[in-house]
């Protein structure tokens, strides 16, 4: 099993994010996260979707979408070849005696810290999914509360294979 990031340029229209994930639920499919977002020009949105399965789901996966009328355009989006970011919320538990040690992991992996109450910290982290594994990892000794992590999006570099509709 190996993970493939697909990044789907669609109409921005409603009903298009229930086509798509209709598509992996009737053929069993994973979806390990979908992010989707307006682009520059509001009639397009940008899908962002991590899957996984061996090569020949995955390039079945591939063709399923190409298939969809909405899905104007689709690339896989190579790992070294592109730029992928997640956010994530935490809410954790604090008393006074832990919130500077808390504070202290956070400056260390540039994360901010969002809210603020007597009891509890709420920190925003942006980067990889190792960097916030990581970061969630070295929070283990805290009471986490709630995390909201928002899935994959990325880019691809350069401009070798921007779409223009």
């Amino acid at each position: 099993m190996q993970k493939k990031a697909f990044q789907l340029l669609t109409n921005n229209t409603s009903g298009v994010p229930s086509r798509i994930t209709g598509l992996f639920s009737r053929r069993g499919y994973n979806i390990e996260s979908i992010t989707a977002g307006v682009t520059a020009d509001p009639k397009y949105s940008r899908v962002t979707i991590v899957t996984s399965g061996d090569d020949d789901i995955l390039e079945q996966i591939e063709k399923q979408l190409e298939k969809l009328v909405d899905v104007k355009d689709i690339k896989e989006l190579k790992l070294f070849e592109s730029v992928f970011r997640e956010l994530v919320l935490i809410k954790i538990r604090v008393e006074d005696t832990q919130r500077q040690s808390v504070l202290s992991v956070a400056n260390i992996f540039r994360a901010n810290v969002v809210d603020v109450n007597a009891d509890s910290l709420i920190v925003e982290l942006t980067g990889s999914q190792n960097k916030i594994d990581a970061f969630i990892n070295l929070l283990a000794g805290y009471e986490i509360l709630e995390i909201a992590r928002t899935g994959v999006t990325g880019l691809s570099r350069g401009t070798k294979d921007v779409v223009q509709l």
